[in-house]
């Protein structure tokens, strides 16, 4: 994972591969992390909604990329979310 992709590829628990489409990545000096919101391609419902997923990671140095990791605590669920209402404040006044 590096900031800017536009896809990644999450596998699940089963050792499937999902194409999923970035929404947004940020740093978190807090917790000394980056983080990215993405959704799973084609998964919109008849609405156009989308599940999005968060995940932090560690940025890596070339091209190999970065791993995904769960978020760990309440207080980075909190901090992702204040994120995700302005992100969509801003689209609402798009």
């Amino acid at each position: 994972m590096e900031h800017g992709e536009r896809h990644i590829t999450v596998i699940d628990d089963n050792g499937d591969e999902h194409l999923c489409e970035v929404l947004y990545t940020f740093d978190s000096e807090k917790h000394n992390k980056s983080y990215v919101l993405y959704y799973l391609v084609g998964s919109e419902d008849e609405e156009g909604n989308i599940e999005i997923h968060a995940s932090s990671f560690q940025p890596t140095e070339g091209d190999e990329g970065g791993d995904l990791e769960p978020i760990e605590t309440e207080e980075e669920w909190e901090m992702i979310e204040e994120v995700l209402n302005t992100l969509q404040d801003e689209f609402d006044e798009e």
